[in-house]
């Protein structure tokens, strides 16, 4: 019988303020804990970890609420199946949990699961939104500052946002060589891409900027980064070196709270979202544009500006050369036949 959600974990001493945590909430963050640890061993984002960690939270939680005895590859057709009946989520969505089960069960708890066969969401053909290279420009003329840079590089290198533009640390950046370096992206791949020539002076004149922050961060005892890995570790005062600062750092500092150094995380994601969101509606473009859409348009002008396929996928970072395909559909939309209705009313 399966025992990996049973605990031997007894409760341990608290204060009389605090509510002592139940043996169930102390084996939940134990198992989540050794996720982490193992996600960040295969070297996945940041991103990643946060996403498997709540879907494994979830099945846990789904676990203990319907007193669920099955194991296995069962338990996780009885999530699944419920992501899909009962929520409704999306084809994506379930397979996003889907992996972070099987992850789950073969890294943490050492187990094939075996065969899954769980209702699955449909999965509809959707070709992605792409921007124009008119309405591009005019959404940057809305743009200004670090801002507009970092959407400058997503649609001139089409990188990821999150995973690919604002992980970039300084020393990612070769002005010799004209090349950004894309070292985790997703799936752990790297690539390396010319930088647009339109963007260098910007971006000489931003890591000025970026260098002046870091400087006054260390005089104020501050200028520490968190560093990918175990490389904390190997190189002890690499943290505080400038080629390892985010290329686009934040505002604000924070304090690590488990060991106390003090720095600067990057740009958050949800600042670039509300920028572009604010840029579009005062260009008055009405579709749903997203920082990802830049990634789409890059892809989109680049196979209409003649690059191979190929190419394009090697660009973007994709394992299969299915997933670039998907771009050749956005062109097939501009076709040279003639509705009848212009023959009829010419």
């Amino acid at each position: 019988m399966n025992t990996a959600f049973k605990s031997n974990v007894y409760p341990i001493r608290r204060p009389d303020n605090e509510v002592p945590k139940s043996r169930q909430q102390i084996k939940k963050e134990s198992l989540l804990e050794t996720l982490r640890k193992a996600i960040r061993l295969k070297h996945y984002s940041k991103a990643t970890e946060r996403v498997y960690a709540t879907w494994v939270s979830s099945f846990i939680d789904f676990r203990i609420v319907r007193h669920s005895e099955v194991h296995g590859a069962k338990a996780i057709e009885e999530f699944l199946t419920y992501l899909a009946v009962e929520k409704k989520v999306a084809a994506s969505t379930q397979n996003q949990a889907f992996n972070a089960l099987l992850f789950f069960y073969r890294r943490v708890l050492g187990q094939e699961p075996g065969e899954i066969n769980a209702s699955r969401a449909k999965k509809p053909m959707r070709v992605p939104v792409v921007c124009t290279r008119e309405e591009v420009q005019a959404i940057l003329e809305q743009l200004k500052g670090d801002i507009w840079l970092v959407v400058a590089l997503l649609y001139g290198c089409g990188l990821r946002s999150e995973v690919d533009c604002l992980s970039l640390r300084v020393k990612d950046i070769d002005f010799g060589q004209g090349t950004v370096t894309i070292r985790e992206s997703k799936g752990g791949s790297a690539r390396v891409l010319n930088i647009p020539s339109a963007v260098v002076d910007r971006l000489q004149r931003h890591l000025q900027k970026v260098k002046a922050i870091h400087d006054m961060d260390l005089r104020e005892g501050w200028g520490v980064v968190e560093l990918p890995g175990a490389l904390a570790r190997k190189y002890p005062n690499a943290n505080r070196e400038f080629g390892w600062q985010y290329l686009f750092p934040a505002a604000t500092r924070w304090v690590n709270q488990e060991n106390g150094d003090q720095g600067r995380p990057h740009i958050h994601p949800s600042a670039i979202q509300k920028a572009v969101k604010s840029a579009r509606v005062a260009a008055r473009i009405n579709k749903h544009v997203t920082p990802h859409t830049f990634r789409h348009s890059y892809a989109t002008h680049l196979l209409e500006d003649g690059e191979t396929i190929r190419t394009v996928q090697e660009l973007l970072g994709h394992k299969s050369v299915k997933t670039t395909m998907i771009y050749t559909h956005v062109m097939q939309k501009k076709t040279s036949v003639k509705s009848p209705l212009d023959r009829l009313l010419r």
